[in-house]
């Protein structure tokens, strides 16, 4: 099974699977919080949806609350937070966990990637990243200080885009 069967219903409660959220494009995958330190990064990340979307390529952000709590807020506060915010037009899944006992299927199967460091197994911390074939094939993994906007980041995503 591939990771883009994985059931992963949108922000908004609409059921679905992690494909429905890539729409069959190359994607980076990002565990997102709205009260970190990298939050800002969420600039980069929509500048990355304006500069390859048309291209065929989408960001996802995976909102999760399990590094220090967060990412407390409701479906509807973070919509609104990422809105407001940082304007964020890119699609964003339901919260979930990504380590531990209730580890989303979708991280199960990203985890085992090595990052740029040789680091696999569990997510270290908000806004770690993984670039993620249109077949759902994890191709790269990013720790969370590298900035989306990073030459090794850009040049993956431009690889899966041919």
């Amino acid at each position: 099974m591939s990771i883009l069967d994985a059931p992963l219903a949108a922000l908004d409660g609409t059921p679905g699977t992690l494909g429905d959220l890539t729409q069959g494009r190359p994607a980076l995958l990002v565990n997102v919080a709205s009260r970190c330190g990298l939050t800002p990064q969420y600039t980069k990340l929509e500048e990355l949806q304006e500069t390859y979307g048309p291209r065929g390529f989408t960001v996802v952000g995976i909102p999760c609350n399990q590094f220090m709590g967060q990412e407390p807020g409701s479906a509807e506060e973070i919509a609104e937070f990422c809105s407001a915010t940082y304007g964020v037009t890119f699609p964003m899944s339901e919260k979930i966990e990504v380590n531990g006992e209730g580890r989303h299927a979708v991280y199960a199967e990203l985890t085992p990637l090595a990052d740029e460091a040789g680091t696999t197994g569990d997510i270290q911390w908000n806004f770690e990243k993984f670039l993620v074939a249109a077949d759902g094939t994890p191709v790269a993994r990013f720790a969370p200080g590298t900035e989306p906007d990073a030459p090794a980041v850009v040049e993956g995503i431009e690889k899966l885009l041919g």
